[in-house]
């Protein structure tokens, strides 16, 4: 009898054991999971900063430029003051959507001055707007890219809070699903290109 009491006390142990150690590990793994999504989202951000820099630098070229519209400019430089200010908590949808209008508000105010730089051509000519063109366009590729690599941290770990047995630590320990990065509104749909050839 007392032979197998201790057999059971040492199965129960070894179970106690083997749940603690597997506790651990998942609990570790979501930590490491939560820890990566943030690193990759601090990479969108770095990118989305130096798109803004190069887009301060191009302002001040066009602010310069004494008989350049100023309605547009104001409207560029209000676009930017907006989209650095919201602060994004990967933990909550509402303030990542937020951030994504306001840089999609900056970048078509961006592109509306961009296109009125042909009634300028002397503006397009000066080394910082030309600098500007080769930057941006690399910025906005490592911007992609980074969104990517974002949407993929998200995946794994969103998989690793969702899937059973590890949910159950997740919801424990209050780890929740994090929010994707979305394309911005009307991109799912071909543009209407007309051409007016006569």
């Amino acid at each position: 009898m007392k032979g197998t009491r201790n057999v059971f006390l040492l199965a129960l142990g070894a179970l106690v054991l083997i749940l603690f150690v597997w506790g651990c590990n998942g609990y570790n793994k979501l930590v490491t999971g939560d820890q990566n999504v943030k690193k990759v989202w601090s990479n969108v951000e770095t990118n989305y900063q130096r798109r803004t820099d190069l887009y301060s630098s191009v302002i001040k070229t066009v602010e310069a430029s004494a008989n350049f519209e100023k309605t547009t400019l104001r409207e560029v430089v209000e676009a930017r003051a907006k989209a650095t200010s919201v602060t994004v908590d990967i933990n909550d949808p509402k303030t990542l959507e937020a951030f994504q209008n306001a840089q999609a508000g900056l970048q078509g105010s961006m592109s509306r001055l961009i296109a009125s730089f042909e009634q300028y051509p002397d503006l397009k000519t000066t080394k910082a707007f030309q600098d500007f063109q080769t930057q941006i366009e690399g910025t906005e590729n490592r911007i992609n890219v980074a969104r990517q690599d974002y949407n993929k941290a998200v995946e794994s770990y969103n998989l690793s809070v969702k899937r059973f047995p590890k949910s159950i630590l997740a919801s424990m320990f209050r780890f929740g699903e994090k929010a994707y990065y979305k394309a911005d509104a009307g991109t799912d749909k071909a543009p209407d290109i007309k051409f007016d050839i006569k």
